[in-house]
């Protein structure tokens, strides 16, 4: 189930790569008439905004979805959790059997004046 939300996710978000690329800005069309630019477009002139912003915007609700899937799939999977509680359980001994420990006196020296 994860992997399909996966692939799901992925091409949700090139869709909005490529429809927010090959959308124009608001001042293309400014450009246009002074003779910088054309101002045709695939879907024509004036059908091309509302098909190319509601596919955008499904594709941007898709996406929304499928990242708020999969951070719940990520929360609630089996032996998952928190790294921070599944170590706070642990106690480490504070000088475990075997271990070196530095117990040789320690050497007092005089300081020169």
């Amino acid at each position: 189930m994860e992997k399909l939300v996966l692939v799901i996710h992925v091409i949700a978000a090139l869709g909005v790569i490529v429809l927010v690329l090959l959308q124009h800005g608001k001042g293309a069309d400014m450009g246009a008439s002074f003779g910088s630019g054309t101002s045709g477009s695939l879907f024509g002139v004036s059908g091309s905004a509302n098909f190319m912003s509601r596919a955008t915007a499904i594709f941007v609700m898709i996406f929304f979805a499928t990242s708020l899937t999969l951070a719940y799939m990520a929360s609630h999977k089996d032996g998952g959790g928190s790294v921070v509680k599944a170590n706070a359980a642990k106690v480490l001994p504070v000088n475990p059997v075997g271990a070196a420990t530095n117990t040789a006196p320690s050497e007092t020296k005089a300081i020169p004046k």
